[in-house]
């Protein structure tokens, strides 16, 4: 990243010209290869083949198939059924938020009152 950030105008420049002749140079590569024939004078041999020309007689054909029947019986209809929607409204109280409790984090004084509470409780400790 910083290295890109460093490059100047110039270097930019000096890899566009680089990439255009880069391909310049393989268009030109496979326009030759296409053309080599021609350009070292080779011309394409005749194998002697010729052309014919095919008569057809043109003949009328009926293609029908058989007849096809297909017999599907008669579908009795489903009794109509009749969907009745009913619509209640229930009340209900809204959702009280609960305020988390936060705990007051011990301060350090605090913590070393309690804790010479502590030892005075047991007992070993000075008063």
């Amino acid at each position: 990243m910083s290295e890109e950030a460093q490059e100047g105008g110039w270097s930019g420049m000096k890899k566009t010209i680089l990439g255009i002749g880069g391909s310049a140079v393989a268009a030109v590569g496979v326009w030759v290869s296409t053309q080599v024939n021609t350009i070292l004078g080779i011309e394409e041999e005749e194998t002697g083949a010729t052309t014919e020309v095919v008569q057809s007689n043109q003949q009328s054909v009926n293609v029908t198939g058989p007849e096809i029947v297909i017999n599907v019986p008669e579908q009795k209809a489903a009794p109509a059924q009749t969907t009745v929607i009913k619509e209640t409204v229930r009340e209900v109280p809204a959702a009280q938020p609960v305020a988390p409790v936060e705990e007051k984090p011990e301060t350090p004084m605090e913590r070393m009152a309690r804790l010479k509470k502590e030892r005075a409780a047991q007992g070993g400790g000075q008063p």
